[in-house]
This record gives structure tokens, sequence and C-alpha cells, in this order.
């Protein structure tokens, strides 16, 4: 047998002491650590940050396909809980599947300000994904059974990266860009992601939250029909942003301030108070 890999908990947070706080939820296969750029622009901004690590990941694929969506928002709502009693109030924010958690989390609590969703993916759709990727329907009727599910899927370049830089670095970094980032998709954890999309379009109409919608005009992965699809479902006020110069990654790509600055006025403008001091020694 071979020895289990330790996963490490690589959550992290800082407060910026004004009591204003934003849950910072990484992707499926991601890892705290991608949300850094955005993580530090918020608290100059004013915003104290809660970045937890989902359940199963910070480990290997082995160890995500032990988990399920319902997992994943399991430990979102812990660390929200826990967030909530050190300040007065909370936001989320998440890319991909991230971004899909806090609107689950925003259906359970009406107490988040607002939300902000990053690259929503309902299909892989994008203009680099292969035919097969398109297939949501057929893919979630075989993608979850004991002979599948393991099948491995490699990202292909550019990564969901624009920046020429950083995808550099991502092909050529031993164990990934982002710390503790699983570099294999399992078709069993995209069966997840698929059922994770399928419940916030059920929960939609339900969903009041202020929400922000972030996509790029040119994501690799997921189409801007997906951006759309999400603001065609949600009750609430919306407010959609497509960006020009990024691809899938957002949120540390080429516009990764861009991403920071419309983030951080969207939850300024829902804060329980009129304005955020901004903290210049951030």
């Amino acid at each position: 047998m071979g020895r289990e890999t330790a996963i490490q908990d690589r959550s992290f947070s800082a407060s910026a002491g004004n009591g204003k706080g934003v849950l910072l939820l990484h992707g499926m296969t991601g890892a705290p650590g991608e949300m850094k750029p955005l993580a530090k622009r918020l608290k100059r901004r004013g915003f104290d940050y809660s970045c937890p690590q989902l359940a199963g990941h910070g480990g290997t694929e082995k160890d995500l396909l032990k988990t399920d969506w319902r997992d994943w928002l399991d430990s979102a709502r812990t660390a929200y809980e826990k967030f909530a009693r050190e300040v007065d109030e909370v936001h989320v924010a998440g890319i991909c599947a991230g971004g899909a958690l806090g609107l689950l989390l925003a259906s359970e609590i009406p107490e988040i300000r607002s939300a902000a969703v990053y690259s929503m993916t309902f299909e892989y759709d994008g203009w680099n994904m292969p035919r097969w990727a398109m297939g949501a329907p057929l893919i979630q009727l075989v993608a979850n059974l004991p002979g599948v599910r393991h099948i491995p899927i490699n990202e292909p370049s550019p990564f969901g990266l624009k920046d020429e830089r950083l995808r550099a670095m991502a092909a050529n970094a031993a164990d990934g860009l982002i710390d503790g980032a699983i570099d294999i998709m399992p078709l069993g954890a995209l069966y997840q992601l698929y059922r994770l999309g399928r419940r916030v379009e059920v929960k939609g109409p339900s969903i009041t939250t202020p929400t922000l919608i972030l996509h790029a005009s040119e994501d690799d992965m997921s189409s801007p029909k997906n951006a759309r699809r999400l603001q065609a479902c949600l009750a609430g006020e919306t407010e959609l942003h497509y960006l020009n110069d990024s691809f899938h990654m957002i949120h540390v790509d080429r516009e990764r301030d861009l991403v920071a600055e419309l983030s951080a006025d969207f939850f300024a403008r829902h804060s329980a108070t009129a304005s955020v001091r901004e903290v210049v020694d951030a």
C-alpha cells in the first residue's frame, strides 16, 4: 500500500482593523495562495480577509476525490462562521467553484452583505477547451462512475493566464505556480463542479445578495456565456463587467489590480457603513 499524503492546511488571514471582512474562496484544484494578490489589495482598501482551504484540497487528486461539492461548502461555511465572529460584516468572493460556493453561502446566510464571482463556470466551453469538455450533460452521466472518475484531465497551456511571465512560471515550476494547487483534475472532480453549478441555478431565484460578476471576454476555459447565465439566474442586484486583457485566472492575471479595485468598490458600496478607511501601510 502506498503511503498517504498528509494534507497541509495553507489557510491564511489578516486584519486591517476596520471590522469589514471578505471571505476569499479559491477554485477547484486550487489553493488559498492564489488569492494572495487580491487579499493584499483588499487589505490596502481597509478590508480584513480570510482565505480558507477548501475540503479535499492541499493534497493530491486522490484526496480531492474523497470529497464532493457539499464537503467544499461545509468547509467554506465553517470558515465563515469563524470569520464572522472576528469582524462586524462579511462579504464573499471566489474564483470559479469558489464563487459558486460563496453564492450558496449567501443563499443560507442573509447577513452576508455582498458577493463577487470571478470566472463562473457552468460549462468548460472556453476557446481552449477540447470538444469533449463541452459535453457537460454526457460527462455528468459517466464522470462519477468507479472506473471513470479517476481519469485525469491535464490543464492545457495557457493555463488560464494571458500574462506570458506567469504562464512560463506555471509551465516550468515543478509543483505548479500556486503552492498546494493540484495540477490534474480528475473527471470525478469535474462532475462535482457541474453539480455545484446546477445547485447555484436551483438556488438562484432565492439569492438576493448583491453580486458582482467579473469575467474575461477571452476566457480560455469558460466562455462569457457563463457570466450571463449566472446573472440571469440570480434574484438580487447584479453588476457584470467583462475584462479584456486576461484569461480565466483573472484574479492573478494581467488585470488583477482591476479585479481588486472593482471588488473593493462594490463591497464598500454594500457595506453597512458609508466608508472604509484605507490602510496605507498594508
